[in-house]
């Protein structure tokens, strides 16, 4: 018993974890004990298996292959030219200058921010040059390697150092900030040790190695396992992030991990960290998205992608409920922009895409993934479900544009009601800046359902049911219409400051 109570106070300082870990002890007590006693004495309640299966007895041989590829990233920000700029801040974490490096940035959550005499947040003073590291790995014997952007990001100088403690310096041939990827190259030299990424699917509970620059220290191993994928942390509209157990730290991002082959199944980006140190939470890019990524940039410096011009939500199960599907399933077409090849051939609002080329969608990001990866000017089939009935529509990609439209804000009066929902409503039409369609909402009441659904004043009903509404009358009359008709809840277009949504309303 005296490794159960080593265990124990190990873990149980960690007072959020604490139960956790409880179990954990409990667990490994009864599996020294040999067996779990219930009903009659001495009856176990599972027969041990006669072999255990294990993992690896140890990495040795796996780190002495992959290791070398593994390089560290150093880079010099001029902050000066960056001063009035949203360049971001960083912590060098091998000098100790204080640096933010996610601040206003979708990854700043994820990261605990460094603070510093000024305080957290405050930038550098003027003709200050600051250093940042991370980690990388060379995927070709000339040169080429993988890191993060925001690694590299605002870089005037990036310094390489290999496993052999050479430095070198590279340049920055591409990024993509909207996977957080980057390429860079190393000149002169053809012999480079290099990694392969891998081809197949991981699985959860497989066997990972992550190597990479933690705090500046270089050359850092830890192993774990996977504990999820497809993880969705907020950063963008393609996250599809595997999600590893095994450390990673400040310094490790854009460092490799591996499976027990040795090939690459993510680029370590992300940490979800209250301390700022590892807690067992770290996010990678997976191999897949990776090579698609690479191969762009490496080829013209930038990444193209696909898209078909569609506002979409996720199906919840109130949305599939009102649409008389089975499952809460698919991309909820809240609106398909003017002239964009979604328009163009047909998409609709309330339209629900189940499946792009036969590939089913889960929900809003699995679309964009989809679209994404494909090339502009070639043909994508949509599986969607309209009314009810299923049909299929040809769409011609386009070339995604830089930024998207902004729609115009709603303005605000009072006049009308629709007791239903519990808000007040003028026609659009009545309202400067409303447009010519739909309800404006002039009031709420807090106590209301429409409150309770996110509907707030200024937002403009398009309209109810499948049916555009213009007056409260209208509105009125399209929520009985879907009371008698046995409806137990109503999608509700909506249309607020920057974008246009489904809400699924009960009505009572």
């Amino acid at each position: 018993m005296t490794a159960t109570n080593e265990t124990r106070r190990r873990i149980l300082p960690a007072r959020r974890f604490a139960l956790l870990g409880s179990v954990a002890i409990i667990g490994s007590a009864l599996v020294l004990g040999g067996g779990l006693v219930s009903g009659q004495l001495g009856q176990p309640a599972f027969a041990a298996p006669t072999q255990v299966q294990s993992g690896p007895v140890g990495f040795a041989d796996l780190i002495s292959k992959v290791k070398p590829a593994v390089i560290s990233v150093r880079v010099k920000i001029d902050q000066s030219a960056d001063a009035d700029s949203d360049a971001p801040q960083m912590k060098d974490q091998g000098q100790g200058q204080d640096m933010s490096p996610f601040e206003g940035t979708p990854f700043e959550k994820f990261f605990h921010q460094y603070g510093s005499e000024n305080g957290p947040g405050r930038r550098m003073p003027h003709h200050e040059m600051v250093t940042g590291v991370g980690s990388g790995f060379f995927i070709s014997a000339d040169g080429y390697a993988v890191t993060n952007n925001h690694v590299v990001d605002h870089a005037k100088s990036v310094d390489i150092t290999t496993d052999d403690g050479k430095t070198y310096t590279a340049k920055v041939i591409g990024t993509d900030a909207k996977t957080d990827l980057a390429l860079i190259k190393v000149e002169g030299k053809s012999d480079f040790a290099y990694v392969d990424f891998e081809t197949e699917t991981p699985r959860i509970g497989d066997w990972v190695v992550a190597v990479g620059n933690p705090y500046g220290l270089g050359g850092t191993v830890t192993a774990g396992i996977i504990s999820a994928e497809g993880r969705d942390i907020g950063s963008g509209p393609y996250d599809d992030y595997i999600q590893i157990d095994a450390p990673i730290n400040k310094g490790n991002s854009g460092g490799p991990t591996f499976d027990t082959k040795g090939n690459v199944i993510g680029v370590n980006t992300a940490i979800y960290s209250p301390s700022g140190g590892s807690v067992g939470i770290g996010f990678d890019i997976p191999a897949a998205t990776v090579k698609m990524v690479v191969a762009q940039l490496k080829d013209k410096g930038s990444v193209t992608r696909a898209y078909i011009g569609v506002q979409v939500q996720p199906v919840t199960s109130g949305i599939a409920e009102s649409l008389g599907m089975k499952n809460a399933s698919g991309a909820l077409v809240d609106e398909a922009q003017p002239d964009t090849p979604a328009a163009k051939a047909g998409v609709q609002a309330g339209d629900v895409i189940t499946a792009v080329n036969g590939n089913p969608i889960k929900d809003s990001r699995t679309l964009a993934r989809e679209i994404s990866v494909m090339a502009p000017g070639s043909t994508a089939k949509l599986d969607i479900l309209r009314k009810g009935e299923q049909k299929s529509i040809e769409v011609t990609l386009a070339k995604m544009p830089n930024q998207p439209e902004k729609q115009a804000k709603a303005g605000d009066m009072d006049n009308g009601s629709a007791p239903h929902l519990g808000i007040s409503v003028a026609p659009a039409s009545d309202v400067a800046g409303a447009g010519s369609k739909g309800v404006v909402i002039t009031a709420v009441d807090p106590e209301g359902p429409a409150a309770e659904h996110g509907l707030k004043s200024g937002d403009v009903i398009l309209d109810v049911g499948g049916k555009s509404v213009s007056s409260a009358g209208e509105l009125r009359g399209a929520l009985s219409d879907a009371k008698s008709g046995g409806k137990h809840d109503v999608l509700i277009r909506v249309k607020s400051a920057d974008n246009t949504h489904f809400v699924a309303m009960p009505i009572g």
